[in-house]
């Protein structure tokens, strides 16, 4: 028992020194712009195609889940505005976070453990080079910053599909569609949602650079860095989700 406790402070203090290790390091000069750019892309070379398939999938799903309930209580010209608003407010976030910590804190944790296996890491030291700049940093940054990019385009393949199976059911235009839409979308929801998605890159990059640069046991290391990756990762997801939500809902008339 005393055994866990002490290993449980010791992997805190880990993670201070790991994230006061980012905040000097991102701050401090010459700044890895080349590696950021080239994350950012892997970044969203990785998970657009992803990304885009299942928000279209979940804008068709939830719109003819949907249809039904509101058809009972004979509101089913309600429904464009009550998809966008839930596609908007949460579910396209959590969505895109949902598939980015499967396939990105999987790679992200897997290649940094597997260059900590290998002693490439060690090597970047011993040569003069920034490491943790150069392979955390420029990752977390990328994380951070193409998440918004992805959630906003996930919003609008989503409904996009929620459109057609609308279009499909009521042969509705797209224009009215639209106007439906804006009249309940507000500055609010889109400004929280790419909040959200923010906060949900962070925490991707965060957790998935910690796991992998500090993984240890060899081979058997980098397996276990991705598979904790993506769990720990999808577990902030939630948590980041559900306080985002009572926060916004204080702003809300």
């Amino acid at each position: 028992m005393i055994a866990k406790i002490q290993s449980f402070f010791l992997e805190c203090e880990n993670i201070y020194q790991f994230a006061n290790n980012i905040i000097k390091q991102t701050f401090a000069r010459p700044f890895e712009w080349r590696e950021i750019l080239k994350q950012c892309y892997a970044v969203g070379n990785r998970s657009l195609f992803l990304v885009s398939f299942t928000a279209f999938l979940a804008g068709v799903v939830f719109t003819r889940q949907s249809r039904p309930s509101l058809s009972s209580f004979g509101a089913e010209s309600w429904l464009p505005s009550l998809v966008s608003q839930a596609v908007v407010r949460s579910l396209g976030p959590l969505i895109t976070g949902l598939i980015c910590a499967g396939k990105l804190g999987s790679n992200i944790a897997a290649e940094l453990a597997s260059m900590k296996v290998t002693e490439q890491i060690d090597a970047m030291e011993v040569s003069g080079t920034r490491p943790f700049s150069y392979l955390v940093v420029s990752r977390l940054m990328a994380t951070t910053l193409m998440m918004p990019l992805l959630v906003v385009f996930a919003d609008m393949i989503a409904l996009f599909g929620s459109y057609l199976t609308v279009h499909s059911i009521n042969n509705s235009s797209l224009q009215l569609y639209l106007n439906e839409v804006s009249v309940v979308i507000t500055f609010l929801d889109v400004f929280s949602s790419v909040m959200l998605a923010t906060f949900f890159g962070f925490a991707i990059g965060f957790i998935s650079s910690y796991a992998g640069y500090n993984s240890m046991n060899g081979t058997s290391g980098v397996g276990k860095a991705a598979n904790t990756a993506v769990v720990i990762s999808m577990l902030f997801i939630f948590i980041i989700d559900l306080l985002s939500l009572q926060i916004v809902n204080l702003f809300r008339p």
